[in-house]
């Protein structure tokens, strides 16, 4: 049974329901069990843009994916809040002799997953690789990796991306005479309570603070305006604990993971702890990529590509620091991203070196993976984010 005649039916038995269920709000995370998933890749022969397939989280279950939109590198996704747009950082599809990259807006079919463009804008610099939205929906921000620059994009009321309100560029350089010889920002998003952005960067070894304002769309320097990790360390991406006092940033040179306790009043970050993700002994290449916190904040999972696992820690809630559960095999290779489902019942990871996201167990109780046997393939899968596949948006 194809994806369209499994969405027709889909869609007809949920208005079977009446009226009432049009008028509903956005159902919770885990209120459903029926999810688009949308997978950024890096295009070429097995590869042509963003791609959709369908997730049961009551079995666990994704199906083949079909292209979504064809655009050139979506390496990274956001979701808006209210879902009816997905924004996508890549490469300028049509340059126009422009040099950087891009950022561009996609409108969602509710019923298909099909994505069309809205529009798109340049990023401001070469090779942007991370982007965000805000808590109100009402700005975008994005990371540039080549230019170690952070921009802030307002969000008309159609979706559609305005014109950059906020540039700021980075400067410096560390101890890693191949990757740090300059800035290179990996990461950027707002804090839980929407007031500060904190962003990484790997070529000066720091996660940098900005006063955030999201109306206006500007990033204004904080004081305290950083901190640093350990020289060579390589900071790529963090995550939030649920409480927001405790952030969990991944360190893709070095291959750790570094707590820090978060200040929100201040926007003020303290280093508490810091482990590596690899098993004790491992002698071979390994660079890390995403960590992400489980929505219970009992869990920490980190991947690692070289050694091609993941790592999952056991997440203290009054201290936040962090303890080694176990480090899984993603089946794989190179798993730059995974995504928790929106049930937290499933891990999805993305083996960008084996053109494969395979699909685990989460455990509740313990945060361990257990390998379901299921995978999917599709070119250098990069990132990947869900949406439910019958929507209720908000207007």
């Amino acid at each position: 049974m194809g994806m369209k005649w499994q969405t027709l039916m889909r869609s007809l038995l949920w208005l079977g329901g009446g009226m009432a269920g049009l008028l509903a709000p956005p159902q919770a995370a885990g209120a459903d069990t029926d999810f688009f998933a949308y997978i950024g890749t890096y295009t070429g022969a097995k590869s042509h843009g963003i791609y959709v397939a369908r997730f049961d989280a009551a079995t666990g279950k994704l199906s083949p994916p079909e292209l979504a939109v064809e655009t050139k590198n979506p390496n990274f996704l956001a979701l808006h809040p209210t879902r009816r747009w997905l924004y996508a950082v890549g490469d300028l599809d049509n340059s126009g002799g422009q040099r950087g990259g891009a950022v561009s807006a996609f409108s969602r079919d509710a019923e298909t997953g099909k994505l069309t463009l809205l529009n798109q804008r340049p990023s401001g610099d070469p090779a942007p690789c991370h982007l965000s939205v805000d808590k109100t929906g009402k700005c975008l921000l994005v990371a540039n990796y080549g230019g170690g620059s952070v921009v802030a994009f307002p969000l008309e009321a159609d979706g559609r991306l305005g014109e950059a309100a906020s540039t700021i560029q980075h400067h410096g350089a560390s101890v890693n005479l191949q990757r740090q010889t300059g800035p290179h920002a990996h990461f950027i998003a707002a804090d839980p309570a929407n007031r500060c952005a904190l962003a990484c960067d790997l070529g000066l070894d720091r996660v940098l603070v900005y006063r955030f304002d999201p109306a206006r769309a500007l990033l204004k320097t904080n004081d305290p305006g950083s901190v640093a990790v350990a020289p060579g360390s390589g900071a790529r991406h963090l995550a939030f604990h649920p409480n927001g006092r405790f952030v969990y940033a991944i360190n893709e040179l070095s291959s750790t993971l570094t707590v820090f306790a978060y200040d929100e009043r201040r926007g003020a970050l303290k280093e508490l702890q810091t482990l590596s993700t690899l098993p004790a002994g491992f002698k071979g290449n390994n660079t890390c990529a995403e960590v992400q916190v489980h929505p219970t904040g009992k869990f920490v999972y980190a991947s690692n590509r070289g050694h091609d696992s993941i790592a999952v820690f056991a997440a203290d809630a009054k201290s936040g620091r962090l303890t080694l559960v176990e480090i899984q095999p993603t089946g794989g290779r190179a798993p730059r991203h995974f995504a928790l489902d929106p049930t937290s019942r499933w891990l999805l990871a993305e083996n960008q070196g084996s053109d494969s996201v395979v699909i685990f167990a989460a455990d509740s109780q313990t945060g361990r993976l257990h390998a379901t046997g299921d995978k999917v393939e599709v070119g250098a899968p990069v990132c990947l984010v869900f949406a439910p596949a019958v929507e209720r948006v908000e207007h």
